[in-house]
């Protein structure tokens, strides 16, 4: 048996209209596109499938599952929760490598990774929650989850923050005319939907924090949980007369170049953080892209590095490297590939010990980065933190006016109308996310909810 735990984290919570209808519905599926750390999470995933778990079934076996988009990020939601929350005296397994904790009825419940949905498909399912619904395959549902819940009419809540206008909206759709069409036939509806905006949990100075970092839409979509339509320009927030400006280059300050490594073109952005000359009565500090390199053709990483060390190369202070994580579609993928090697080896070539610092993580997800980035060019109470020199930066220029995002798509960008572009806006929003991303935790609410 795995490590026992206490029954130490059913705290009380602050009531609330909305959630508690979702508590009381009695629908076997509830779509619950909600604001970010607005409690749902709290209510669906964790509290209502303990819940369901310590009463149980019909059956002898009682299976419950609670899913994210990868079992890293199912484990980290829900895994230690699941734990405190299950009463000592229930628990007779807690397995760590399968994530499973088996009580005393013989109840299980079980933390997924929806990543590969196959992972659900074999044994029965009493019920359920997919969280972060939006950001799971299209299929997942439909063609893995639905069938495993037939066999015990299984209940499924979907919950999470809207990605654009996806599979997640569809489903929101239509669970909106399944149970208005039940509702009037007179019959209890078979699918619900609830609705809240994370300024109903959180503090108000959260909330204007919030809109103090981000743009329009991604606060809209982040905080409000509306399913908003992307369409049109990526960075849409960026206007010439707004975000452009002669900028000052300091030779002993922090220098960032942030890379994306191509052949057409092989691109970098040069960054460092000053006080930009916005129109704004006080002065802001932000990210001042006084460079660029862009090779239009027949390029490679060596060609860029020594691009970058002849405009570059007699820079006094630290310099510090961004970019995509995987090395490119030429390097070999892993942590640090092939291409990262060769700027690593060009840079400690040339400059001093120590001066050159690497950091890459992870590549976002694209809308993710895309997020960051626009509401670094303005946030929804008209922050500008984000300035171009146009006679250093002029294709970066271009990239963020041209870029388009896939029409029909949930945020997607298209990268097919125009080869040319993306890949300097691409760079600079690797930096930004790392420095700057929009879904970084908060401070906690008033009712202690963990997401």
């Amino acid at each position: 048996m795995g490590e026992v735990v206490q029954f130490n984290r059913m705290y009380p919570m602050r009531y609330h209209a909305e959630q508690a209808r979702l508590w009381a519905s009695s629908a076997r599926y509830n779509v619950v596109p909600a604001g970010r750390r607005s409690g749902k999470t709290e209510i669906c995933g964790k509290r209502k499938v303990v819940m369901k778990a310590l009463l149980g079934t019909d059956f002898p076996d009682p299976r419950f599952f609670c899913g994210a988009p990868t079992r890293d990020q199912a484990k980290r939601i829900y895994w230690k929760d699941l734990k405190l929350m299950t009463p000592n005296e229930f628990i007779t397994n807690i397995s760590e490598t399968m994530l499973c904790i088996t009580l005393v009825n013989n109840a299980e419940i079980h933390v997924l990774g929806m990543d590969k949905p196959e992972r659900i498909e074999g044994s029965p399912w009493d019920g359920g929650v997919l969280d972060e619904y939006g950001n799971m395959k299209s299929e997942a549902w439909g063609e893995h989850v639905r069938p495993a819940l037939s066999d015990r009419l299984g209940w499924c809540d979907f919950i999470g923050v809207p990605e654009g206008r996806n599979h997640y909206y569809d489903l929101y759709k239509d669970a909106q005319e399944k149970c208005a069409y039940d509702i009037r036939k007179g019959r209890l509806p078979e699918w619900n939907h609830f609705h809240w905006y994370s300024s109903d949990i959180l503090p108000a100075s959260e909330i204007e924090a919030a809109r103090r970092d981000l743009d329009e839409l991604t606060f809209a979509q982040e905080y409000e949980a509306s399913f908003v339509s992307f369409s049109g320009r990526a960075y849409y927030p960026f206007l010439d007369t707004l975000h452009t400006n002669r900028l000052q280059y300091d030779p002993a300050g922090d220098l960032e170049i942030c890379l994306d490594f191509n052949v057409s073109p092989g691109v970098a952005v040069i960054v460092q953080e000053q006080w930009l000359p916005t129109s704004s009565e006080e002065e802001t500090f932000g990210d001042g892209i006084i460079g660029e390199v862009y090779i239009p053709q027949n390029s490679n990483t060596v060609a860029v590095c020594d691009k970058l060390i002849q405009d570059w190369g007699n820079h006094e202070g630290n310099i510090y490297f961004f970019g995509d994580y995987t090395g490119g579609s030429r390097g070999t993928a892993k942590i640090m590939g092939s291409d990262w090697q060769i700027v690593k080896d060009k840079m400690h070539g040339h400059f001093e010990s120590g001066q050159c610092v690497f950091k890459v993580r992870p590549n976002p997800r694209e809308r993710d980065r895309i997020n960051s980035v626009n509401s670094r060019l303005l946030s929804i109470e008209g922050d500008i933190r984000m300035m171009l020199d146009p006679s250093k930066a002029k294709y970066t220029i271009k990239d963020l006016e041209g870029v388009t995002l896939l029409e029909g798509g949930s945020g997607e960008l298209d990268k097919n109308k125009n080869k040319d572009l993306t890949h300097l806006s691409d760079a600079l929003g690797y930096r930004i996310w790392e420095k700057y991303p929009v879904k970084r935790r908060y401070v906690p609410s008033g009712q202690r909810y963990h997401k």
